[in-house]
């Protein structure tokens, strides 16, 4: 995976660093990543299971289509998400890139 996120047909793969016990969930981007905080602290699940949540509202998707592929245990995680149906504002471009990707295989 080149860069930090990448196009999968429908779903978008996401390479995450995770920083719990932030002070609020937020989104922010970074050049070889995106970071994630999120409230929760890393205690039994608890940090993945709040991250799913916070990342399924984000993309408008049900928690069932966010799914942790690696780094379970670990702050620095590859998330797929299952066929967005919207972006975040912090990461909005991600369409240009979508767009420009389609039109490069047609």
């Amino acid at each position: 995976m080149s860069g930090w996120f990448r196009w999968d047909g429908p779903d978008l793969v996401l390479a995450l660093r995770v920083q719990p016990r932030a002070s609020r969930d937020a989104l922010v981007l970074e050049p070889e990543r995106l970071r994630v905080r999120i409230t929760a602290p890393p205690v039994d699940g608890a940090a993945n299971e709040h991250l799913i949540g916070f990342l399924a509202r984000e993309f408008g998707v049900s928690r069932s289509r966010v799914s942790v592929l690696r780094g379970a245990a670990s702050r620095e995680k590859l998330v797929r998400i299952l066929a967005p149906s919207q972006l975040p504002d912090a990461i909005a471009h991600l369409g240009a890139a979508r767009a420009a990707q389609k039109h490069r295989k047609n």
